[in-house]
């Protein structure tokens, strides 16, 4: 999952960037308007976790273009403790949910998680998809009752495969999900090939069929029915 960070306090950014990625979260940082702006106008991000108070503009604003552009990205507030009006302000634009600073960081990882599952899982750490079982907490995968072992990257496309389950997903958005905007870095799309076809080996050991459907020219879409 892929989270982007908008904090003006730059060790406090920091400090949530580590703590988020020690829960094998990517995570990508903007310090002011402008850099938070650029950013939820180029990428696609999973949960982005916001600042009101922000140097160039308000991070309310940014609330808003993530409306205005559709973007499927659950909203976190965080604000200074006498900002009531803000977090009003805030989940009347769409925010999700409101952190009020000083707070725990424990906290915010459990509302981020807690996020991801309303809006991406049914709201459960444990969700079965085609005899496929993710357990998002510990990070544990099962196919037809039996463990595998998955790299992150691998378990970070299989996830993001079922948060998305039967829509096309293009390799660029595969890519930027895993590398966040360093992708720019990477010559080709070779490394997406190498996990996708890693993870394939990893099911086909359980699963009669692949449920990793390659989309000709596009990328790829995960086809297997939903069990609730």
């Amino acid at each position: 999952m892929k989270l982007l960070i908008i904090e003006d306090n730059e060790s406090l950014l920091e400090f949530i960037s580590e703590s988020l990625g020690s829960e094998n979260f990517l995570c990508e940082k903007a310090s002011d308007f402008f850099t938070a702006h650029e950013k939820i106008s180029m990428y696609n991000y999973d949960i982005v976790v916001i600042d009101i108070n922000l140097p160039g503009g308000s991070g309310l604003e940014i609330i808003k273009e993530l409306k205005k552009i559709n973007s499927r990205a659950g909203v976190i507030v965080i604000s200074a403790r006498n900002s009531l009006q803000n977090k009003i302000e805030g989940l009347n634009l769409g925010a999700d949910d409101y952190l009020t600073k000083p707070f725990d960081i424990s906290e915010l990882i459990a509302r981020v998680k807690a996020l991801i599952r309303r809006r991406n899982l049914s709201g459960s750490d444990i969700v079965t998809i085609g005899g496929i079982t993710i357990n998002t907490d510990s990070r544990e995968v099962f196919v037809q009752d039996s463990k595998i072992d998955l790299t992150r990257s691998e378990f970070d496309i299989l996830l993001y495969f079922f948060s998305n389950p039967g829509r096309v997903i293009t390799r660029e958005s595969l890519a930027e999900h895993i590398w966040g905007d360093n992708m720019d870095l990477a010559d080709s799309f070779d490394f997406i090939y190498s996990h996708i076809k890693n993870l394939r080996k990893k099911l086909a050991v359980y699963l009669e069929s692949d449920p990793i459907k390659a989309v000709y020219g596009i990328g790829y879409k995960f086809d297997v029915p939903r069990e609730l």
